[in-house]
């Protein structure tokens, strides 16, 4: 009889797994238990994930030998390329160790550097004990030959690697996402870079058209041809989604402006980059050490009254500053290079929390002027601003590069704190031309605008790439002379993003994470109790419970 009860108790059991194994294959549904919602992927990602119909392939360059740090964070991307690859089984990922092969390290390391993959060199601290290991924080993203990279490690100066990771875990998805959405949508809209007014050459940004070119059509508008035929001229920017005008140096005409006016009423998205001081810092460089800085006059201050902002001829000075590099030492001896803070160069910590700037590292400005922000019935998001430490400096002005010694008076900063350097404008706008006689014919002339999108920003420096010593455009944000890297490229293209995004993939960067950190110095002053307590206290407790649950049986079956 118990026999018999005991057979139907395995039947039911059976019967009961075979049923939830049956719906469990029909139904799917992840739980994602972390404070944060780390692992809960966004509409906009498995809107871009659903697009891959075969195979999509993401190589992790993040395994072998390196710190606990970077083991966080190849643990953090493994889970969140395992949810995206829950939602889609086209999704196939591997970890790769690009440098388990020693005899070809040398070649593997400059091939990676060829592609843009630099590798990170870590020190590792151990109870006092340094060493050094390199690191890929890299993934390369194919699908149906087309490939993308990813970066997985965030470079912010002077954070602690630790720090590091975790800015690089809160960006995960939308560094995966943006690299999905790049290999699996085939490109729409289109970019106009406009020139004819002394804008930036292409050489000089390079690095941002390339970046653009991987997820928009890019090409230059010329607004030569606005003089003999503004009518065709003002249709074909129409078929463009987005304008860029960096750093025009020569006066725009009313046909051109009123050209670019109704490309704005049309709904097409402007970026602005303009200086309206002549100053560069090349024109340092001479027998004197100094030159004069003046405004420049563009013919744009009624346009940018018209749309809310007022970019003044100011130099806006800074006590938080990016270094330059000078040579020092006396003549027919080695050149040296000192650096010293440059108070007309602002580094830029972005405080607002607009997914345009959330979670960047600093951006460098260079001889930045002052937006002033006018009322209208536009909605106007500061962006970037100066420190606390700062101030505006009237001009004409002579800037001289002595200015490397003083040492600022905080009393001079009082009051003139946070002035605007990069704002952001949203809403319907007005044309210049309203109420004014039209400087040609338009017949499909608008006086108010459809709803819009339009970033100004008063330096048109933040674009410009430097160049190696071949003339070969180098990463935007890298200083050679300093050997620093810094967030323009990112947040230039988060601006473009926005401007064009219309899947809200933007607003994933607004996503946080937090993981809690290990406190390096009270872990080194308890290291042995540390250990114990991590280590041997589990160990013990389950000695205790094998010991007890022995004992226990002992005692049963010995009756």
């Amino acid at each position: 009889m118990q026999k018999k009860n005991n057979l139907k108790k395995i039947l039911f059991l059976l019967v009961v797994l075979m049923a939830i194994n049956l719906v469990g294959s029909k139904l799917f549904y992840r739980f994602d238990l972390t404070r944060d919602h780390r692992y809960t992927l966004s509409e906009t990602s498995l809107n871009i994930v659903a697009q891959a119909k075969e195979p999509l392939i993401i190589d992790v360059f993040l395994k072998g030998q390196f710190p606990g740090e970077f083991k966080k964070l190849q643990t953090e991307t493994q889970q969140i390329l395992e949810e995206f690859k829950a939602r889609n089984s086209n999704i196939t990922f591997q970890f790769i160790n690009p440098l388990e092969d020693e005899t070809q390290k040398d070649t593997l390391i400059q091939s990676f550097l060829q592609r843009g993959l630099t590798p990170v060199n870590v020190t590792v601290n151990d109870r006092g004990k340094q060493s050094q290991e390199m690191v890929f924080p890299w993934a390369i993203a194919t699908y149906k030959g087309k490939s993308t990279k990813v970066p997985l490690l965030k470079n912010i100066m002077g954070a602690s690697t630790a720090e590091k990771v975790v800015s690089s875990v809160q960006h995960l998805e939308y560094a995966f996402a943006n690299a999905f959405n790049t290999v699996l949508t085939v490109k729409s809209k289109k970019v106009a870079v406009i020139k004819g007014n002394g804008e930036l050459h292409d050489l000089l940004m390079a690095d941002f058209i390339k970046q653009v070119r991987e997820n928009y059509f890019i090409g230059t508008f010329t607004l030569d041809s606005v003089a003999k035929k503004p009518n065709e001229s003002l249709a074909y920017l129409k078929k463009y989604d987005l304008a860029v005008i960096a750093k025009p140096t020569e006066k725009f005409t009313d046909e051109e402006k009123l050209v670019l006016d109704q490309f704005v009423m049309n709904g097409g998205k402007t970026l602005w980059l303009v200086d309206q001081v002549n100053m560069e810092m090349d024109s340092l460089y001479n027998d004197a050490g100094s030159t004069l800085a003046f405004p420049r006059d563009l013919n744009l201050n009624d346009l940018f009254f018209k749309y809310g902002v007022r970019i003044n001829p100011t130099l806006v000075k800074d006590v938080m500053a990016t270094p330059i590099a000078l040579a020092t030492g006396e003549k027919g001896s080695a050149t040296q290079y000192t650096q010293y803070p440059w108070f007309y160069s602002p580094l830029v910590f972005p405080s607002s929390k607009n997914p345009i700037v959330s979670n960047l590292d600093g951006i460098k400005f260079e001889f930045a002027n002052g937006i002033e922000l006018l009322k209208n019935d536009l909605k106007k998001t500061v962006l970037l601003q100066s420190s606390p430490y700062s101030k505006l400096v009237g001009t004409p002005v002579e800037v001289k590069l002595d200015m490397v010694t003083e040492r600022p008076n905080q009393a001079e900063f009082k009051g003139t704190s946070n002035i605007p350097l990069a704002v952001l404008l949203e809403g319907s706008f007005h044309s210049v031309y309203q109420n004014r006689v039209l400087p040609f014919d338009e017949k499909t002339f608008q006086a108010q605008g459809v709803q819009n999108k339009m970033i100004v920003i008063s330096d048109g420096d933040v674009i410009r790439n430097q160049l190696d010593k071949d003339y070969q455009p180098l990463e935007l944000g890298y200083d050679k002379w300093t050997n620093k890297l810094y967030g323009n490229k990112e947040f230039l293209m988060n601006c473009v993003n926005y401007l064009l995004d219309d899947n809200g993939l933007i607003n994933i960067r607004s996503k946080e994470v937090h993981l809690p950190l290990l406190d390096p110095e009270k872990v080194y002053a308890q290291y042995s109790l540390t250990q114990w307590t991590t280590v041997g206290l589990p160990l013990l407790v389950l000695l205790v419970f094998a010991l007890i649950f022995t004992r226990l049986r002992r005692r049963k079956y010995a009756r």
